[in-house]
């Protein structure tokens, strides 16, 4: 692969990542249009429903978009939806060539877009910079192939691994910087979720508080229904709704909570709580890619024991609590053998401040997204 296509390639990356939180259920995706060595169109998909990347990238190049070369970060869609097929755009245009980040897993496309164009005589590449497409859309590429979101545990923890202090104190452990990034993270998934611990002990909004942000739907995990129905969360100016998941059948504990504008979803119980696979799988049938937990040591012990968690963003503060007490991330048991350890693949570390970002893959991933 020539320093020139990945180069292009990486240009239609960062274009698609400005779409990242807008374009759910669509992947996010970016394209670059080159001719003679210089770039005469780019696009990126702004919004589902609207015209795709490819659809802009065209619009901007005109005519010099014939005997072009296309740099796409996913297999162009070769199918009607509530926009026309992307691949008989570019053959209309009279594309020279098409590089292709990754074949769309889709099963509307999969293959079929990049079949198009060849069979219009248009020569195709696929695979370029194909891990960094990937991991550009895994809430997308694991929702459309298995049905269930992808699921990111989020905590922020001392050096010495304390999520709040013996008194439960817990604002604020990092800094300005990392907080801002949480809130962007938060803008860009489906929903957040936590458990009922951190709703009665922290009292927390739950939403995406940036210029211009979106609130993503918020979930709260309460198998007995204990949450106080003055949660701040229940009483948000936001178009995001909240759904509390449960196994009571209280009708009139739900009814209350049904009459603030939460919605009840009673889930399959597991042990006297609601079983989290169930949970998931109820909310990946409602079109929720993406799942954000932030909350709750034993929603998060349960969510890693259970084998649910596909991705990990650790940020720790440089500081310490110095003793025994205080909490850690997960709660009940831990394995008695390190052998017996959740093993996680370090995938990249940046600085917010004082600050470390982890994000890590369980180990067992070959690859993001997978």
């Amino acid at each position: 692969m020539s320093d020139f296509n990945q180069r292009m390639m990486r240009r239609a990356l960062a274009l698609a990542r400005r779409g990242i939180g807008k374009t759910s259920p669509n992947p996010a995706v970016g394209c670059v249009i080159v001719r003679d060595g210089a770039i005469v169109g780019e696009g990126w998909h702004h919004k589902a429903g609207t015209p795709h990347a490819e659809i802009h990238a065209l619009a901007q190049a005109g005519e010099r978009a014939r005997s072009a070369d296309v740099y796409v970060t996913l297999e162009p869609c070769s199918h009607f939806g509530k926009t026309p097929p992307c691949a008989d755009a570019l053959v209309a245009a009279g594309v020279g060539r098409v590089f292709v980040g990754m074949v769309d897993p889709n099963p509307k496309v999969s293959g079929s877009g990049i079949a198009k164009l060849q069979a219009a005589g248009i020569p195709v590449e696929s695979g370029v910079m194909e891990e960094e497409c990937h991991r550009l859309n895994e809430p997308f590429l694991k929702h459309i192939t298995t049905g269930l979101p992808f699921v990111i545990l989020k905590s922020a923890m001392t050096m010495d691994g304390r999520t709040a202090t013996a008194s439960g104190d817990s604002r604020w452990i990092t800094g300005v910087e990392s907080r801002r990034y949480v809130h962007k993270l938060r803008s860009e998934v489906d929903s957040i979720m936590v458990g009922i611990g951190t709703v009665v002990t922290d009292d927390p909004q739950l939403t995406a508080r940036l210029p211009r942000g979106r609130d993503p739907l918020r979930v709260v995990v309460d198998s007995t229904l204990r949450i106080p129905l003055d949660a701040r969360l229940l009483h948000q100016k936001s178009t995001a709704a909240t759904l509390v998941a449960t196994v009571s059948d209280d009708a009139v504990r739900i009814g209350q909570l049904e009459a603030v504008g939460a919605e009840v979803v009673r889930c399959r119980e597991r042990v006297g709580r609601v079983d989290l696979g169930d949970l998931l799988l109820r909310l990946g049938k409602r079109g929720v890619q993406s799942v954000l937990v932030e909350g709750g040591r034993e929603l998060a012990g349960e969510a890693l024991r259970s084998g649910l968690i596909d991705k990990f963003i650790f940020y720790y503060a440089p500081k310490l609590l110095g003793g025994a007490d205080g909490y850690g991330l997960f709660g009940g048991r831990s394995v008695d053998r390190m052998d017996d350890s959740f093993r996680l693949r370090t995938d990249r570390v940046r600085r917010f401040g004082g600050d470390i970002m982890i994000e890590a893959y369980p180990e067992e991933s070959c690859s993001p997204g997978s």
